[in-house]
């Protein structure tokens, strides 16, 4: 790679980083792009080399957030396979996730509801990727009904509490996480109780 193409990257790369540090305060959708070539140190032409437009780069935000998710999901598909049990090992991945990257899942999370649309449509597709995995997942059991349904709810649990994790000490992270998996085992028990459509 020349020094050109690093330099070029390089400030890339710090747009990219100083979008993720003011949507920590603030929420993506409320930036401006006179922000974040500010807290970029850069002029708001330089910007233009390399994003379309605030809506390329919430974009572009949107695929390293899921990225990351996917990563940690087959980490924890393997975790699953060695330990045997899938809320748990879930539980775990999830919440380790939003503890070291809490600047990509505040994105995450404040994206879902404000900014551009094709910004919500995108991450509200990443969502539903992660219920569609889930449900096949849980639709392999045959004690339980309404899978579809229990696989939405067991996600937007999960998302309440990373939220939630985000703002608390280790100590009490651990409370978070046995009382989200109790949550998802009642949901699970929920499903089994539901009479299975004719």
């Amino acid at each position: 790679m020349s020094i050109r193409s690093e330099q070029k990257e390089k400030t890339r790369q710090s747009i990219i980083n100083a979008a993720l540090r003011l949507s920590e305060e603030k929420g993506y959708p409320a930036l401006s792009l006179r922000e974040v070539t500010r807290e970029a140190q850069i002029a708001p032409a330089t910007f233009y080399r390399h994003f379309k437009d605030m809506e390329e780069l919430g974009l572009v935000l949107v695929d390293k957030v899921a990225l990351t998710l996917r990563q940690l999901m087959r980490k924890a598909r393997q975790r699953i396979k060695v330990n045997g049990s899938a809320i748990e090992m879930s539980v775990i991945t999830q919440l380790e996730f939003s503890q070291k990257n809490p600047q990509l899942f505040r994105l995450l999370t404040s994206g879902l509801t404000g900014g551009p649309r094709i910004f919500r449509e995108a991450l509200q597709k990443e969502k539903q990727f992660f219920i569609d995995e889930l449900y096949e997942d849980l639709n392999n059991d045959s004690r339980l009904n309404n899978t579809a349904l229990a696989a939405e709810v067991m996600v937007n649990q999960v998302l309440v509490a990373s939220i939630e994790a985000i703002e608390h000490k280790p100590e009490e992270v651990i409370l978070i996480q046995e009382r989200l998996i109790m949550q998802l085992r009642m949901i699970l028990l929920g499903s089994m109780a539901q009479k299975p459509k004719q």
